[in-house]
């Protein structure tokens, strides 16, 4: 258990504060006249930016007996003032408590896994050392979240299941979450701000996972975003309830408040925490972030917006049931980060049911989440009981319901039918040409928003007409057929492979450069080489990239350099990839 604040995270704001004052309103100027408290082994003095300072004793000795250090001027008095605070915070603070010291497991872990060489042995051998954490993570890793294939019944088999990332991800943590339990004063709920937490964690890993096929490292960031909260408050807390209780009455964002009391916020706060524990910039600049992302690094704006989402569906289910909260959350993942609506919905749902998982796995006693389909039938029934004078007119409301519940999932499905209608190929079930200038219009978008490459891939078949000529019009349908089959099963689920027309066809390849889309061409090329059979059939294929840096680069102008690239393959000989 820790025992409060610290003197270094308030050493590290003070020093950053004395390059950018944050003034009572949220603004900040430079200031060079900053004063820093320091120790030179005799006495205290209070140092400028220069270097140069005055003495304690001089100071005592009264205004006219103070000497400012040659080219400087005496301090404003509103520089006086976030002086002064910043001393008061560091006067409070000093000496009466500690930042938190990493538990030795937490160093070892850490150490370990920054070592290019290091084994699952090695990693199984350390956390092994600690017979607790070693059954707590034994216990997650045989849940349903993590593990669907059998028993896990050592840490070796976990490392070798799992891999390194989540069980370095669930034991650190389990040790953090151990280490921040503070006792109930009957103003504080611990397990409700660990079950946020741990909502928040299980999103962030969700939603990272849908968009890039992994979680990375967000659900030990999104778990620890807050952590800086228990220090403030254990810190200072008769302070922090009372902007706590200003915050809930929405006059204005926690951090905000934090920031014009204390001078810096609970983002700070945190972040310098870790950063002291020597966790690594990935984790600790999105917790330092985690509320005003705009002005956060590039490469963690996306981390950034996910850990935006996923707070908002915690505040959803381990709140008060907000409306408007589930539906900020689902224009958050629609409209800010891609999903399509029906993958939204699924993952809301998800994520109830795993924090579930979770909260038991950490031994949150009593604690329970409703995904939101109940949460809305739950309250369905509750308006009907609400009117048990009326049954009958609810039972034919019911009635009614279903039948038009029917006919809306009838009306959904035939819209799904025809939605596909709309954006296939009635021949070779690859996407069409219309689906496909769409999807390259989203992708550019989404290559300028987060900075990443895409490749494009256009190519037709070489014999086409000799094809139908020799063999007629159902063979050569039959070979447009075959090699669509043949694509569609070298490709990526992400990737969107169409028919655009007569016989030629089109790859978008999200997050691969010009070389790896030419590799992914060379191998699609000989393999409809090799399963020709009696009849040839051999592709051209022209490839080209797109990056953020490629400016107002739009659609035309892409296709237009992939299809030079494909008329270069043809006029060179045809049988042959060209990037551009």
């Amino acid at each position: 258990m820790y025992n409060g604040f610290t003197d270094a995270v308030v050493r590290a704001v003070t020093r950053r504060d004395s390059r950018r004052h944050v003034s009572p309103g949220g603004g900040a100027f430079q200031g060079t006249e900053a004063k820093q408290r320091c120790d030179d082994g005799n006495g205290c003095c209070y140092s400028g930016g220069d270097g140069r300072g005055v003495r304690h004793s001089e100071r005592a000795a009264g205004n006219e007996s103070r000497r400012l250090p040659i080219g400087r001027t005496a301090p404003s008095p509103l520089q006086k003032t976030r002086n002064k605070r910043l001393d008061s915070i560091q006067t409070v603070i000093t000496g009466k408590t500690r930042l938190p010291s990493p538990p030795l497991i937490c160093i070892n872990i850490l150490d370990l896994v920054r070592e290019d060489d290091f084994t699952f042995q090695d990693l199984a051998q350390v956390i092994g050392a600690d017979p607790s954490l070693t059954a707590k993570l034994l216990k997650v890793a045989n849940t349903p979240y993590y593990n669907l294939s059998g028993s896990v019944t050592s840490i070796e088999k976990a490392v070798a299941i799992l891999g390194v990332n989540i069980v370095k991800i669930i034991a650190l943590s389990f040790v953090v979450y151990s280490e921040f339990q503070v006792e109930e004063d009957g103003s504080f709920d611990i397990d409700l701000f660990w079950r946020r937490s741990l909502t928040s964690a299980v999103a962030a890993e969700q939603i990272a996972t849908a968009l890039t096929g992994s979680g990375g490292n967000l659900f030990l960031i999104a778990l620890l975003q807050d952590i800086g909260a228990l220090l403030m408050r254990n810190w200072r807390p008769t302070d922090y309830r009372q902007l706590s209780r200003t915050a809930l009455n929405g006059r204005a964002p926690l951090h905000h408040l934090e920031r014009d009391f204390f001078g810096f916020d609970h983002q700070t706060a945190g972040a310098e925490l870790f950063k002291s524990w020597n966790f690594p910039e990935a984790i600790c600049l999105p917790i330092r972030y985690h509320h005003c992302g705009d002005d956060a690094p590039q490469q963690y704006r996306l981390a950034i917006d996910i850990l935006e989402a996923a707070n908002v569906l915690s505040c959803f289910y381990n709140d008060s049931h907000d409306v408007a909260k589930i539906t900020q959350a689902k224009h958050l993942l629609t409209a800010g980060l891609g999903f399509e609506q029906h993958a939204a919905d699924s993952l809301i749902e998800e994520v109830a049911r795993k924090s579930g998982e979770m909260f038991v796995a950490f031994g949150i006693n009593g604690a329970t989440m409703k995904p939101l389909s109940q949460i809305l039938q739950e309250a369905n029934e509750e308006l009907g009981a609400m009117y048990h004078s009326y049954e009958l007119m609810m039972l034919e409301l019911k009635q009614a319901r279903e039948k038009a519940e029917a006919l809306a999932q009838e009306l959904h499905e035939s819209n799904e039918r025809h939605r596909e209608m709309a954006y296939k190929d009635d021949l070779t079930q690859a996407y069409n040409y219309r689906f496909f200038q769409e999807a390259l219009g989203q992708e550019i978008s989404r290559s300028q928003r987060y900075g990443r490459e895409f490749s494009l891939v256009l190519f037709d078949l070489d014999q086409l007409k000799e094809i139908n000529d020799t063999h007629g019009h159902l063979v050569g349908s039959q070979v447009l057929v075959n090699v669509s089959r043949l694509v569609q099963k070298k490709v990526r689920a992400t990737d969107i492979f169409a028919r655009l027309g007569g016989d030629e066809f089109g790859i978008i390849l999200p997050e691969t450069d010009a070389s790896k889309a030419g590799i992914v061409a060379e191998q699609i090329r000989r393999s409809i080489e090799a399963s020709a059979g009696n009849i040839t059939a051999t592709i051209s294929v022209g490839v080209t990239s797109y990056s953020s840096d490629h400016g107002d680069w739009d659609k035309r102008v892409i296709f237009n350099k992939a299809d030079a690239a494909l008329y270069m393959a043809k006029k060179t000989g045809k049988n042959r990839v060209h990037v551009a």
